[in-house]
């Protein structure tokens, strides 16, 4: 309360400060009948008596008649409440303030919604009118546990372990590959800037610049449009260190987290888990996996691989075949035949994945078109390798290998949902598992042209020391030393080791992504200036934050966020600029016909 005109907040109150003289400020939350009001500040809540009697009768009106939501200071003194009447849910039930005197500061108008968590809004309302959704205690509570997080982090980092908080450009120029980036137009003709995706480049010359150790609350942006854990502005954590291998990394991002971890969200175990790329991909179908429950991937070609059955033997005659199925347990019970069916379809649908089904029956035996084709010893083999009990259903993907696993990590979690929505846990929602993912492969093939490479980073990431000689013969095959911290199947960090040498920097970019280098020649020069080996790790602020708060959409952790189409609704942005405002930036607008007669009109 230092600072401020308010002896105490509305959340501090006890029954040690009766009969204590106090002066509150608040909004009105609730009022009743002209007996009492409750005041809401960022703390909490007070109920505050209205004096009936004549001497306060003036009093009296102004109470009652604060429309809800109206700002309101109140002073009086702190009373118990009569015995029977405490309220165990609230931190300050045990007390009331009887108000002596009062003043509306502003009045409230009709209400778009009720401030309460518990009402159910149109989340394009909220976000109109965010100043209003704000003030929920669910809001309030996401944005200071964010706050505090975000401070131990930097106690951690700085404080602790020398790091320097430096702050990068936001203008700058257009980064090849990676994500869509936001322009802005400059006063030189036909020169725009880029607002950069992450501080990656800065943070790298940095290093060069001698400053070792790297950290940085940081603004990005990334015009590729909305999802429920996207936005075109986001931050991150960004780290960079010299002298640093992958293990010093993680072992930092562990401590840090570790540090920072919120007490009330219980403690972390460390180190984390670590699982390579291929093994995420082979058992849980992603390079994200949720290690929360089991029903991983089964490989069950050497099974069937005896058996007489065309589709089987079809996939089995391909290099990369393969016959893989995982095991839903109790999915007789639990599944409709309609959510079987949803399931195949979104095979099909989604990655052109044929799926086949095998119900154990409460008997042991097994129940699929597959099974006439099967002799007793292959059906016992099966049962075995995926430890089928009664009523599990079995989903068998036969082809390619990365599409079947693909397909199958896809229904694995679908299957989750819809065994959850039934009624079975499977996911403890106050668990929180943490997975290093590694040695992901340097390049992947481009989905429009497979012949050509993309990084599957971004073209500063490091290859594998194992896998060095291969750069120059073989791209394609050549593992990175690029990492992903995985947060209960959601990305919340990756990073990799920097390539720190101009003569391989230039080379990935040149021969094989097939890239401008002249675009990265700051960098490059400033590689054969006697750049130290580094590497670094940004962690996605918004994201971490919504897994620990379970918040459904990153939305619930930013303050003003963008809409799912990436729209500010409150101040309705973007906007329109006029001719004269473009004028300097050598800009004109080429409408579309219905467009300029929908501005005519």
């Amino acid at each position: 309360n230092s600072f401020v005109t308010r002896t105490n907040t509305c959340g501090e109150l006890r029954s040690a400060h009766v009969g204590q003289k106090v002066t509150l400020y608040g909004w009105v939350q609730y009022q009743r009948q002209g007996l009492f009001l409750v005041l809401r500040d960022f703390q909490g809540l007070t109920q505050v008596i209205i004096p009936q009697d004549e001497a306060h009768s003036h009093l009296k009106e102004l109470l009652s008649s604060a429309p809800v939501e109206s700002v309101v200071r109140v002073t009086g003194t702190v009373s118990p409440r009569p015995l029977g009447q405490q309220n165990p849910k609230m931190p300050t039930g045990d007390i009331e303030v009887k108000a002596e005197t009062a003043e509306i500061l502003n009045s409230c108008k009709k209400l778009p919604f009720e401030i309460k968590d518990f009402i159910k809004k149109a989340e394009a309302l909220r976000m109109q009118y965010r100043y209003l959704d704000l003030r929920s205690a669910r809001l309030q509570s996401n944005l200071r546990l964010r706050s505090a997080m975000v401070m131990r982090m930097r106690q951690y980092l700085c404080n602790l372990h020398g790091f320097v908080d430096v702050e990068t450009p936001t203008l700058f120029k257009r980064t090849p590959g990676g994500a869509k980036e936001f322009l802005v137009p400059s006063r030189e003709a036909g020169k725009f800037y880029s607002l950069p995706q992450s501080p990656q480049q800065f943070k790298q010359l940095l290093m060069v610049g001698g400053l070792d150790r790297y950290f940085q609350v940081a603004r990005c942006y990334r015009d590729e449009g909305s999802r429920p854990d996207r936005q075109p502005e986001f931050t991150q954590i960004d780290i960079e260190m010299s002298f640093v291998d992958q293990a010093g990394i993680q072992r930092l991002i562990e401590g840090l987290l570790q540090y920072s971890w919120p007490e009330e969200r219980g403690s972390i175990r460390t180190p984390f888990p670590s699982m390579t790329y291929e093994e995420a991909l082979a058992e849980y179908g992603t390079d994200k996996p949720d290690t929360r429950f089991g029903m991983k991937i089964v490989d069950i070609s050497d099974v069937l691989r005896g058996s007489n059955i065309h589709f089987v033997q079809n996939a089995l005659s391909y290099p990369h075949g393969c016959i893989r199925a995982i095991c839903i347990p109790q999915g007789v019970r639990y599944l409709t035949n309609k959510d079987l069916e949803s399931l195949k379809e979104s095979a099909k649908s989604q990655f052109n994945q044929e799926i086949m089904e095998i119900i154990c029956r409460p008997d042991g035996s097994l129940k699929s078109l597959l099974t006439k084709f099967l002799g007793e010893k292959e059906q016992s083999e099966l049962i075995q390798a995926l430890n089928m009990q009664e009523d599990d259903v079995v989903l068998l993907a036969a082809g390619e290998h990365k599409q079947v696993c693909s397909a199958l990590g896809a229904l694995r979690l679908l299957s989750a949902d819809l065994l959850e929505a039934a009624g079975l846990q499977l996911r403890d929602p106050t668990a929180f598992h943490f997975l290093w993912v590694v040695d992901f492969p340097l390049f992947l093939p481009k989905a429009e042209n497979p012949t050509e490479l993309e990084s599957a980073h971004h073209p500063f990431t490091a290859p594998h020391p194992s896998d060095a000689s291969l750069l120059y013969s073989d791209p394609a095959k050549v593992r990175s030393q690029h990492y992903d911290l995985v947060l209960n199947g959601s990305e919340v960090g990756g990073g990799s080791i920097r390539i720190h040498s101009a003569e391989q920097q230039r080379f990935v970019l040149e021969k094989v992504l097939k890239e401008d280098s002249e675009v990265l020649s700051h960098l490059i020069e400033a590689l054969e200036f006697g750049a130290p080996p580094h590497g670094g790790i940004a962690l996605g602020l918004d994201r971490l934050i919504s897994l620990i708060v379970d918040a459904p959409s990153i939305r619930d952790v930013i303050a003003f966020p963008k809409s799912f189409r990436g729209r500010d609704l409150m101040g309705n942005a973007p906007d329109y600029v006029t001719p004269e405002e473009l004028e300097p930036y050598h800009i004109q607008v080429s409408w579309p016909l219905e467009e300029k007669e929908a501005k005519k009109n």
